[in-house]
């Protein structure tokens, strides 16, 4: 038991926390060196996403090529175990390529263009156009009523003024 103990008080190590206090803590064993040797370890390292694979229009004819010129049994078995592919790949792309996408076959990233709308850059302007002349119209509608309101108080009811209202 003491050599237990001993070996427990060699790796603590007493450090003053910020507070004053004193504190007991486990310090790590030290890190090998440079030249120190570690036995070697297969990457065993998990990437935190997936990266998925993606497969040039070349690659995809060249497979397919391949896939179409096995004869054995087995033969595009062997192939796909090979290249590490799935048999739904195969059928994929041989619907693509029956279908004719020939570009089809390495798809582009990113967002699909959008068709411009002729219309709707119109419709915008002339909703602009709208907006400012009834803005204009407000403030031609507010003269008005101050002119009315002004001849009402000087007395000048005799002459009619048109509003532009019925």
């Amino acid at each position: 038991m003491t050599d237990t103990i001993k070996k427990h008080l060699s790796s603590t190590q007493i450090t003053e926390s910020p507070t004053g206090t004193r504190e007991a803590g486990r310090t790590s064993p030290p890190l090998p060196t440079d030249s120190q040797e570690q036995p070697s370890r297969p990457n065993t390292e998990v990437l935190e996403k997936a990266v998925r694979r993606r497969f040039t229009a070349d690659y995809k004819r060249r497979i397919l090529s391949e896939a179409d010129a096995c004869t054995e049994p087995g033969g595009i078995g062997k192939l796909l175990r090979r290249e590490g592919l799935y048999s739904s790949n195969l059928t994929n792309w041989r619907s693509q390529r029956n279908q004719g996408i020939r570009d089809g076959l390495s798809r582009s990233r990113g967002r699909k263009p959008q068709e411009k709308n002729l219309l709707a850059d119109e419709n915008t302007r002339l909703q602009k156009e709208i907006q400012r002349l009834h803005k204009r119209l407000m403030q031609a509608q507010t003269i008005i009523d101050v002119q009315k309101k002004l001849s009402q108080l000087l007395g000048m009811n005799d002459s009619p003024v048109y509003d532009g209202r019925p």
